[in-house]
């Protein structure tokens, strides 16, 4: 007998994120961020990231009324990201910039606030 493989979670398939302005926040997301909209629903939006789907929705109860869980979104070439998104009146909260290396690359980052307040981040691994 062979003991069957222990389950474990892997792909995420949606985010929640929390926002006061569902008709701001799609704007904010469509417009500045430039995420594809897939569709709404009373006091939802849904958009396209990769393969994970973000959902913008009001807190349902208060326990769940605070800003969203940081999330990190990588991109190709951050100082591109960083410099397309300030045009668009992102806010950034720093200059893009190392925060790891090894012998063979370096991770670079930098912080911002959407519309509402939550903290997301643009990732970038550079080989070296």
């Amino acid at each position: 007998m062979t003991a069957p493989s222990p389950f474990g979670l892997s792909d995420i398939g949606q985010i929640a994120i929390v926002v006061k302005d569902v008709d701001r926040a799609t704007a904010y997301y469509r417009d500045v961020l430039g995420f594809k909209f897939l569709f709404g629903a009373p006091n939802l939006a849904f958009f396209q990231a990769g393969s994970v789907r973000l959902m913008l929705t009001p807190a349902e109860q208060a326990e769940f009324d605070h800003p969203a869980s940081l999330i990190y979104f990588t991109v190709a070439r951050i100082d591109e990201a960083v410099k397309a998104l300030t045009a668009r009146g992102v806010k950034f909260r720093d200059e893009a910039h190392v925060v790891h290396r090894t012998e063979a690359m370096e991770l670079w980052m930098s912080h911002f606030h959407d519309c509402e307040q939550n903290t997301f981040i643009l990732m970038e691994t550079r080989a070296k």
